[in-house]
């Protein structure tokens, strides 16, 4: 297991923050990619999320789960998500109200 943190954390800190995890197949080589979305979710959300930890697995599996809640399925979700889904999922989840500026353009319904 890997785990990426953007600062030293305090317990009280780390209860308060989403923890995101992403488990990979290492099998089918996608740490790189699962190492590539966890440095766009910290380049994004910076000091708003605890950490993202890298779980290597088998058979496949590739899920991104924020606090337990899985946002995303390999197999379910029909592949991997962009840069701007896997944004919008997080931001859906831990933070309703933040604006994600560009991201958010290409979601808009008019």
């Amino acid at each position: 297991m890997f785990t990426i943190c953007p600062f030293r954390l305090s317990e009280t800190t780390m209860n308060s923050k989403a923890a995101i995890t992403i488990t990979y197949c290492s099998q089918c080589n996608w740490m790189l990619r699962a190492s590539w979305m966890a440095q766009e979710l910290l380049h994004t959300f910076s000091t708003d999320i605890a950490s993202v930890t890298l779980v290597p697995g088998t058979g496949g599996i590739f899920t991104i789960d924020v606090d337990g809640q899985q946002i995303w399925e390999r197999k379910q979700d029909g592949g991997f998500p962009d840069a701007a889904e896997l944004k919008r999922r997080v931001r859906d989840v831990c933070f309703p109200e933040k604006p994600l500026g560009h991201v958010d353009k290409g979601d808009q319904k008019g």
